[in-house]
């Protein structure tokens, strides 16, 4: 039964892994080549280091607790895989002193991250902060973040419990539970279970032991559907995300050849080459590193915390711009899935029946958001691609910067006067 869950375990991971890649690999194909030791460097700070967690500290402290508690109890997987597959118990108890120490620092973890986890779900819930309650996160967004917080404080829960019955077994010289172990944390709530007998003792022990393995692998598989994939999409995303100062915008190559067409710099070598698309109005426009970016977002809301355009009350909100983006890739992907390899027409697109207009032109393009998040995601490049596109592809920018664009093509001014006038304008 155990070599099955794990078979079946891996097997939906592994699916769902080149889900998320087939996903991903919708986007337009960037160079990432370049700059390998900053990227190295950026991905070790923000990723593995939680370098811009502390900025605000209490937040940055609890996440900490939880990141690094979680991901080190998790190696105790690797005992539990052997004692599932060869039917023995704590095959690792042959280290000795070693192996109590790592049981005793296990615990301690696991008491700091149900300690965090309890703390975000009192903000997230009781506290109300106002952050995680935008509309964007309105229903299956909140229930999504509850169920990881439910997730794992079971989970943490069930490893103290095992231990805690694990530790009276072995006071009371029951076979297989050999002394080991040190229990710093399970043996303060193991007096709740010590009037239990033996049996009963050993059956909660074990439906702890298989609750949490199964807990394991059904977290590890909810994750392709949940916000959480930053738990593994955050490495790969800061090390592939452009390297340049936050605030630059790229030019897009297809204008820039046509422009140097225009002045000669380059010639036209006679071949015919496909129409370009100006701008994005849909996934498939955007870069493979953007869609990346949504998978990414960890949803917590400091971007739109920050985002001045959101704080006056505009419809704008960077969170939900890669929200969106994340939903509409998961249907596309869906959408190909279903149909062979082949994408069949919804008569939907990113632009207008998930992210409006309005949304796109109360973007001031500060940057704040990219410098809020954790994991410098920037929704700007996004906006500014959709952007690009209602104007040169559907000449549909609003009446005020139709105006400016038509003052600078003809006095090389936006506010319509000649530069030679400019002194004299402004001494009036």
């Amino acid at each position: 039964m155990f070599i099955l869950l794990v078979i079946a375990g891996i097997a939906l991971f592994v699916r769902n892994m080149r889900r998320l890649r087939h996903n991903i690999r919708l986007g337009t194909v960037v160079d990432t080549s370049d700059h390998k030791r900053e990227r190295l460097i950026r991905m070790l700070r923000l990723a593995l280091g939680q370098g811009k967690m502390g900025v605000r500290p209490v937040a940055g402290l609890l996440h900490l607790f939880v990141y690094v508690g979680f991901i080190i109890i998790n190696i105790e997987v690797l005992e539990i895989l052997i004692d599932g597959i060869f039917s023995t118990h704590r095959a690792f108890g042959f280290m000795g002193g070693f192996y109590n120490f790592l049981i005793g620092a296990f615990e301690c973890l696991a008491l700091l991250v149900l300690v965090g986890v309890v703390t975000f779900y009192i903000r997230r819930n009781v506290l109300k902060i106002s952050r995680f309650h935008k509309k964007e996160l309105q229903g299956s967004a909140q229930r999504d973040a509850n169920i990881i917080l439910y997730a794992e404080m079971v989970m943490m829960s069930l490893f103290l419990v095992m231990n805690a019955c694990d530790y009276l077994l072995q006071i009371r010289e029951v076979a297989p539970y050999a002394k080991v172990g040190a229990f710093p944390v399970s043996q303060w709530i193991s007096p709740l279970f010590a009037s239990f007998s033996t049996p009963v003792l050993i059956a909660i022990e074990r439906t702890a032991w298989w609750g949490h393995i199964i807990g394991i692998f059904a977290f590890l598989n909810y994750l392709y559907y949940s916000k959480h994939l930053h738990i593994l999409l955050a490495f790969p995303y800061t090390y592939y995300a452009p390297v340049k100062p936050k605030g630059e915008l790229n030019n897009l190559p297809s204008v820039t050849r046509e422009v140097q067409l225009m002045l000669g710099t380059i010639e036209d070598n006679g071949a015919e080459e496909p129409t370009p698309t100006f701008g994005a109005s849909d996934i498939m426009h955007l870069s493979r590193t953007q869609l990346l970016a949504a998978y990414s977002c960890t949803e917590c809301g400091r971007c739109t915390d920050e985002c001045p355009a959101n704080q006056t009350g505009k419809l704008l909100s960077p969170r939900k711009i890669m929200m969106d983006t994340r939903r509409r890739t998961q249907e596309v992907g869906e959408n190909i899935r279903k149909h062979k390899g082949v994408f069949q027409p919804d008569n939907k697109q990113l632009l207008g029946d998930y992210i409006t207009p309005e949304e796109l032109w109360a973007c001031t393009t500060c940057a704040a958001c990219v410098e809020a998040c954790p994991m410098e995601i920037n929704p700007l490049s996004i906006i500014m691609d959709m952007r690009r596109y209602i104007v040169m592809e559907q000449s549909a920018a609003p009446t005020s910067l139709n105006k400016m664009m038509t003052q600078i093509e003809n006095t090389s001014s936006p506010w319509g006067y000649h530069p030679s006038e400019r002194e004299k304008v402004w001494k009036e």
